[in-house]
């Protein structure tokens, strides 16, 4: 750690609670179709639908709310009223109001840190949206700078080293997802440490074993300061 200078941070599901949000607007989405289709395989088509769509609308909650209508017309096979089309932008909507939950110990952990390392917020969706839940957490002022990216892959956390002036054994990245949060930074030669959350969307689920001596797993984001201090 002695070369670290910057550490990033995933916000959804690391910071505050998302994907249970998500969840739950699913639930009651796949519930609005059991007429047509049993709910399990409602919530499949419907993630069928999401992962066909990211290289077409990206990440987030509007994205969801194109998905979901699209889902709505296949499984119905277009038979479906305007009631439908109007409930599932409504549970969108309210996706997207949603409160702004700060995990515990994350406000502690970034005064902290904030102190010593520039922080950075390195997340992905919807601009708008991610905007809003920072504005809304009152977490902006911690952070050196804010990237919110259409993918997070190795091109993009490149990007984000290079507008930094990073040298990648310089930062740490912190996140939930095996997937985004970590894969990445390590091919790329920088840190990374998993910190996982009780609820993963199935597109973020790898099944990998990962043995690197740049990679930690903690089980809270308040262990952080015992590893790095």
């Amino acid at each position: 750690m002695e070369k670290l200078k910057f550490i990033a941070f995933d916000a959804d599901d690391t910071l505050w609670i998302n994907e249970p949000y998500y969840r739950e607007t699913e639930k009651a989405f796949c519930e609005m179709l059991k007429d047509y289709m049993p709910c399990d395989e409602a919530a499949k088509q419907l993630l069928n639908t999401e992962v066909g769509n990211i290289p077409l609308y990206g990440y987030g909650g509007k994205s969801f709310i194109l998905s979901k209508i699209e889902t709505i017309i296949k499984i119905t096979n277009g038979k479906a009223s305007m009631d439908f089309i109007q409930r599932a932008i409504d549970l969108g909507k309210e996706l997207l109001s949603k409160p702004v939950i700060v995990l515990d110990g994350v406000e502690d952990v970034l005064k902290e840190l904030s102190q010593k390392y520039k922080l950075i917020l390195a997340t992905k969706g919807d601009l708008l949206d991610q905007q809003r839940k920072l504005t809304e957490s009152g977490l902006q002022k911690y952070f050196f700078q804010v990237e919110v990216m259409s993918d997070k892959k190795v091109a993009d956390y490149s990007k984000i080293l290079n507008k930094l002036d990073c040298k990648s054994e310089e930062l740490l990245m912190i996140g939930n997802s095996i997937k985004s949060d970590i894969l990445p930074l390590l091919e790329l030669g920088a840190k990374a440490i998993h910190i996982p959350f009780h609820t993963t969307w199935a597109h973020e689920e790898v099944d990998t074993i990962i043995e690197n001596d740049r990679f930690t797993e903690l089980e809270s984001i308040i262990d952080i300061l015992n590893l790095i201090n």
